[in-house]
Parts: structure tokens; sequence; C-alpha cells
């Protein structure tokens, strides 16, 4: 194995690590919240909002990323170009996941406001 590879696997399974550690300390809902709905919410909205739901995503985000770029380290490791495909779907698996989980958390939003309002 040639150096360059052997440093860029080292890099790649060092990331895929440091989002395995980002992974799990948002699915145990610690630490800064990297999640949009927080970032742009005011202080007033910031105190009401339900961050468990939000923690849980930016959690499995953070994994799936995890998980992929465990496999492009064994892709360079293991010099197999099939690995791709894998890549490819875990890539389109975790935007897919990231749009999907948005759209729902914000339809639970959604129908928690209107039985409250129901319920006036």
């Amino acid at each position: 194995m040639r150096t360059g590879t052997l440093i860029t696997a080292i890099a790649v399974f060092l990331l895929a690590g440091g989002l395995f550690f980002l992974g799990l300390r948002q699915l145990l809902e610690r630490g800064y919240l990297f999640s949009n709905a927080w970032i742009y919410a005011t202080k007033k909205e910031r105190e009401s909002l339900n961050k468990k739901p939000y923690y849980r995503q930016s959690g499995i985000v953070f994994c799936l990323l995890g998980l992929l770029f465990t496999v492009i380290g064994l892709s360079v490791i293991l010099r197999e170009d099939r690995l791709l495909w894998l890549e490819a779907a875990l890539a389109a698996g975790a935007v897919a996941y990231a749009v999907a989980s948005s759209i729902r958390i914000e339809k639970g939003k959604a129908s928690k406001t209107d039985s409250s309002r129901r319920a006036e």
C-alpha cells in the first residue's frame, strides 16, 4: 500500500469516527444541536421548541454519514470500485432521510398546533 493511499484512508476513517461521535452525542441529546430549525429559531421560539426530534434527526444523519465515510475508507484501502454503488446509496439515503424526517417533524408540529387551537 502506498503512503498516499494510507494517509487518505487514515484521514477518511478519522472523519468517519468524528461523524459517529457527533451522531452518538446527538442521539444522547448532548452538546450543540446541529439543526437549521434550532440555528434559525429566535430566542422565544427556542424556549418552546421540542428538541428531541431534531436531536434524533441529526444523530441519525451523522451516523449515516459516518457509515458512508467508513465505506469510502474501505474503498480506498481495498481499491474496490464496486463499493461506489454502496457509497452512492448511502449518500442518497442520508439525503432522503433528512428531507423525509424534516417533513415529518413539520407535519407533527402543524398537527399539534391545530389540535391545541381546536381545544381552545
